[in-house]
């Protein structure tokens, strides 16, 4: 609801207050919680967040008296209401309803956690605000993602998120922009480089970079009662890949409910899998810790972990397997198939609990169908899994023979197969794979994932397009068809544009490396191709290259992991967005190709 104020000079100068003010909020607690001994004295601190929580109210009074309509006003912002209540009724009862916690204590709490929500507010706020304009989608995508990995690289390179030495401003970024993209390449390791708040800041960008920090602000705001419209819903239908504007809201709301069941459903899973190796000595909190970061950094494909080795060491226990395994492909499915396999479901669920209550009753609705986007992205994805885990079983046992003293099973192989198009974690040491496996690798991690997911690649439709267009070549028919349907010739294009540009950045990213990398006798062209088509896929599986990288090759690998996230296709629409096609064409003529 947009509110109507008296004075919009007035409003300008409010928002702008606000915006300086949360700024302020966020630099003191930088200060407050980013260092080992503050720059200043905590009360000194606390004073000043309590001046700024009086701006922030008196923020809202002078808006409230501006406002032309005050119900109105009040109907917007009617979350504000109970935050307020819940926070005047903490801080007349911190003396005497918190036990033996010093009042002062609460107080500060309370401010604190106050300060937080508001700047949480005014961030989803402005997001509705930029997907209402209707400006250019993928520009607004790019920015997040810079703002994201800026924001975490400047909170890594803290004292206090790093457990030895303090990482640099290279380290830092690379670090930052491997969660953000969801990639998994580390130049530091996570578990032991860095300190809890470090590996907490590490888990909140792999969150939101997985599913998009504009989501999460859209999901908020809309829990705020902030409703899109007409060009946000656009704006947002092109974000998500989703088919009409009626189901945008549905399908936001799919995509935050359906990551926190899953993603604390793999949680849960996961929880007894740290007392199956011998030498765990970590307590309750940090075995729940263990098992929600694995779950998150499984389901958004990011593959990061708090072991050395990745998974390697826990490669007999049964939830790598039936936990982690589900994880990655559910995450890289994409939430439109998702979206789609749980309205049939639902759908089943209905009619079955409608035809045993009501036997005699018919209904003329249809049955929700699987829409081809689903059967594509299915069928693909298993045929990938099964001949990735055939190949890897192949060639480790005959070209592998005598290179590598590691016996790979079916289950290793199964993992592997599923992990390298999306996510990065390992039960194997990828380095003593023999090179058939490693090339094997590189072309699961080329195909990535599919549409509307966290994972990298063409994407699995791309890759089916590109192979029915051979096929339909081959059979001399004028259009492709999968599944009983034809596939329209733009989508064909776009296939092609896409696996072109990988193609093309895959190759100068290894050119790039060949170069910044010369000086290391101990790498080959392999190799280089493999970090390269990692870093490309933001899958996070390496032959040992990345900790070793020179300044030059972590700055090329960190440009390439954010083009991998964003894509090639989505850089060039950015760019492209306002160019009108041509409204002519010329004279076509006969060429011979092949």
């Amino acid at each position: 609801m947009k509110i109507a104020y008296r004075n919009e000079r007035l409003e300008y100068v409010l928002i702008g207050i606000k915006a300086v003010t949360s700024a302020m909020v966020v630099a003191s607690f930088i200060i407050l919680f980013g260092f080992y001994e503050p720059v200043l004295p905590v009360r000194v601190l606390f004073t000043i967040q309590v001046v700024l929580l009086f701006i922030f109210l008196a923020g809202k009074v002078i808006r409230f008296k501006n406002a032309q309509s005050k119900r109105n006003y009040i109907i917007a912002n009617w979350f504000e209401i109970p935050l307020l209540v819940i926070f005047l009724t903490v801080l007349l009862g911190s003396s005497r309803w918190f036990g033996e916690v010093e009042a002062g204590k609460v107080r500060h709490f309370a401010v604190g956690i106050y300060l937080v929500i508001e700047v949480l507010i005014k961030i989803c706020i402005t997001f509705v605000g930029l997907a209402a304009t209707g400006r250019n989608p993928t520009r607004m995508l790019i920015a997040s993602f810079l703002m994201l990995i800026i924001t975490g690289s400047g909170l890594l390179m803290l004292p206090r998120s790093s457990a030895g030495q303090r990482a640099g401003f290279i380290d830092a970024l690379f670090t930052a922009t491997s969660a953000t993209c969801v990639t998994g390449l580390v130049v530091r390791d996570t578990g032991r480089d860095f300190s809890l708040m470090g590996q907490i800041i590490i888990l909140v960008l792999i969150q939101l970079g997985g599913l998009g920090i504009v989501v999460f602000g859209i999901v908020f705001a809309l829990l705020l009662g902030q409703a899109l419209n007409l060009r946000g819903s656009v704006a947002m239908q092109d974000l998500l890949s989703a088919r009409t504007l009626s189901r945008i809201g549905n399908m936001i709301f799919f995509i935050f409910a359906g990551t926190i069941i899953i993603e604390a459903v793999g949680a849960f899973g996961l929880f007894r899998m740290w007392d199956d190796v011998p030498g765990w000595a970590g307590n309750i909190q940090q075995r729940w810790f263990y098992s929600v970061f694995h779950s998150i950094s499984a389901f958004c494909n990011a593959g990061f972990g708090l072991y050395s080795d990745s998974l390697a060491g826990y490669n007999r226990c049964w939830q790598v397997y039936v936990v982690i395994c589900p994880l990655i492909i559910l995450g890289g499915l994409g939430f439109s198939v998702l979206y789609n396999m749980a309205n049939i479901i639902f759908d089943r669920i209905k009619r079955y609990f409608r035809k045993l209550c009501h036997r005699h009753s018919q209904t003329l609705q249809a049955p929700r169908r699987m829409q081809l986007q689903t059967k594509i992205v299915l069928s693909v994805s298993a045929l990938l899994i099964v001949v990735g885990m055939l190949a890897i079983l192949l060639f480790e046992r005959v070209a592998g023979q005598g290179e590598s003293s590691q016996k790979v099973g079916f289950f290793d192989a199964l993992f592997q197969s599923i992990t390298a198009r999306t996510a990065g974690f390992n039960t194997l040491d990828i380095k003593a794979l023999s090179p058939s496996s490693k090339f094997v690798l590189i072309l699961l991690m080329f195909i990535g994932g599919s549409p509307g997911s966290a994972a990298g690649g063409i994407k699995t439709v791309t890759f089916a397009v590109i192979i029915m267009s051979v096929i339909a070549s081959l059979r001399k028919r004028e259009t492709v068809e999968m599944f009983g349907r034809s596939i329209r010739l733009v989508v064909v294009g776009k296939a092609v544009t896409v696996t072109v540009l990988f193609m093309a950045v895959l190759f100068f990213t290894t050119f790039a490396l060949s170069i910044t990398e010369s000086n290391k006798s101990n790498l080959n062209m392999l190799d280089i191709m493999f970090e390269a088509a990692s870093a490309l896929g933001t899958v996070g599986m390496t032959t040992g290259v990345t900790p070793s990288l020179t300044g030059a090759g972590k700055l090329i690998i960190i440009a390439v992991m954010l083009v991998g996230r964003l894509g090639p296709l989505t850089l060039l629409a950015a760019v492209t967005f306002n160019q009108k096609p041509a409204k002519y064409s010329y004279p076509d003529e006969a060429v011979i190709v092949g």
